[in-house]
């Protein structure tokens, strides 16, 4: 099997970057939507990125993973409540899943990789 990933980063210049970003949207079988859990100021922000990404028609087929980032910090919002703030019960069309993750620790990174892989392989 034969992979290509490209990464965008929302957090920083995203209105400089944004018109690029559709370039790489044609076969895109898989989005990794990674939040920090820890700034909890943001997320109202990261739930508008990440439902207008939903939106383009060329990413309607995309399974998605979400990281629920920096578990390890303290007053980090677990998996539940970043489902919440993101509103990815609204999620209806797609596959989709949330990992809590620490980055810095490399905590459930491969576990989200893991369920990607094989989403994908079962025709996600």
């Amino acid at each position: 099997m034969c992979v290509h990933v490209h990464v965008w980063c929302s957090c920083m210049h995203s209105n400089i970057y944004r018109p690029y970003w559709r370039c790489y949207f044609p076969n895109t079988q898989a989005i990794i939507y990674v939040v920090d859990s820890s700034d909890t100021d943001r997320l109202v922000t990261a739930k508008d990125e990440f439902h207008a990404i939903l939106e383009e028609e060329e990413l309607k087929g995309a399974v998605v993973l979400v990281y629920a980032n920096k578990q390890d910090l303290p007053g980090a919002f677990d998996d539940a409540a970043i489902t919440e703030a993101l509103e990815l019960h609204k999620i209806k069309n797609r596959q989709w899943a949330i990992f809590k993750t620490s980055a810095i620790k490399g905590e459930g990174l491969f576990e989200g990789l893991d369920w990607l892989s094989n989403t994908l392989k079962s025709g996600g």
